[in-house]
């Protein structure tokens, strides 16, 4: 049996770690391609501007335009060798990520997210769009990120929506594992060795599902306490172990232990132009809900996670999501978005129909408006 398990080779985070974020590009060589958007550089150009001198390395500025297109990548590469730049920095959200991993292509690559929105930062994979926005395609790489760099002040700086929306994200990572276990599929992990390099897929390790396990607990004991603390713009250790959770934890928990329904749902959501205003790990909130009435969990389990996400601001219902009314033909189209052969709800232990899907999310939506009902009436 082939196993997988993929991680950056190193990750680090704290106080102020930005001031050494120098350190690391010096263990590649003087200089580096900075990939982020100037509104992302301004917010941080002080510490930048320092470890720079501290460590006597030149950041080239390319002025990321804002979307992860084969245009921009092709741009930002071109930068890259005229300046000699020995390591790229992708700095910012997740579009600047995917960039920065779509230049590097595996090699010398440190991450500095400014957001913990999504698990994205240590992973391999990165997605593409067109020059209209559109989805494009996703690409692998040989191996995650060199460096993962959190630097917890600026993440305390963020708008706390980010944040939360990241606990939605990994929210998630716990049920798609346990899914991919039960079902004994395969994981990311195992990619881009695949079929065309004449190798098998792979399935997922003990650790990685032991990390997705401990993601949940992490987020169910101090997601509350987090938000509380970005909301003032503190760092504390709840939040410590909630930036942890939403990246490390998840990250290597969605990539080496899999995905399942919940992210399938969430890309069938994606159809609907009244959720467009929502963000990834808001819509993967509400997936959660999806999968547990889809898999008929123990009740205890599903109150637990919508109680939760109320506690917290995550979306329960279609409507929390901008969703006032959805057709028949509307949820039809989601649930077949969600089916495609290629979607990850083919990892769950039981074959899986669009009928099943429209009744798991017509059922979780009216759970999940129940719930927030009474919660508001108390």
């Amino acid at each position: 049996m082939r196993k997988a398990f993929i991680s950056p080779a190193k990750y680090v985070q704290g106080e102020d770690e930005l001031l050494r974020l120098g350190y690391f590009v010096k263990t590649f060589g003087k200089s580096a391609l900075l990939i982020a958007s100037k509104e992302d550089v301004a917010r941080v150009k002080e510490k930048l501007d320092q470890t720079a001198n501290t460590y006597e390395i030149v950041l080239v500025e390319s002025d990321f335009h804002g979307e992860a297109t084969r245009g921009e990548v092709a741009r930002l590469k071109a930068i890259a060798a005229a300046n000699a730049c020995d390591c790229i920095i992708g700095l910012g959200g997740g579009k600047a990520i995917d960039t920065a991993k779509c230049v590097a292509e595996g090699r010398n690559l440190i991450i500095v997210p400014t957001i913990v929105a999504t698990d994205a930062p240590t992973s391999h994979s990165a997605v593409l769009y067109t020059e209209e926005g559109a989805f494009d395609d996703y690409a692998y790489f040989v191996q995650s990120p060199s460096v993962v760099l959190i630097d917890t002040v600026v993440i305390a700086q963020a708008p706390t929506r980010f944040l939360v929306s990241g606990i939605g994200d990994a929210l998630s990572t716990y049920f798609e594992a346990r899914a991919t276990q039960h079902s004994f599929s395969n994981v990311n992990a195992g990619l881009p060795c695949g079929a065309q390099e004449g190798c098998p897929p792979a399935k997922g390790t003990k650790a990685a599902y032991a990390l997705a396990k401990l993601c949940y607990e992490t987020i169910l004991e101090d997601g509350a306490k987090a938000k509380q603390a970005c909301e003032r713009n503190v760092v504390t250790p709840a939040l410590e172990n909630v930036i942890e959770a939403n990246i490390l934890l998840s990250g290597l928990g969605f990539e080496s232990a899999g995905l399942a329904a919940i992210h399938a749902i969430h890309d069938g959501l994606t159809v609907l132009h009244a959720a467009h205003d929502a963000t990834h790990g808001e819509k993967v909130a509400f997936s959660t809900i999806c999968q547990l009435v889809l898999e008929n969990a123990p009740q205890k389990e599903l109150f637990e996670v919508i109680n939760f996400a109320l506690s917290i601001g995550l979306p329960v219902c279609l409507r929390d999501l901008g969703v006032e009314t959805i057709s028949d033909e509307e949820l039809t189209e989601v649930a077949e978005k969600a089916c495609i052969p290629e979607e990850s709800i083919h990892s769950m232990p039981f074959p899986i129909t669009v009928e099943q899907v429209k009744a798991a999310i017509v059922v979780a939506d009216k759970i999940g408006s129940a719930c927030k009902q009474d919660s508001q009436s108390q």
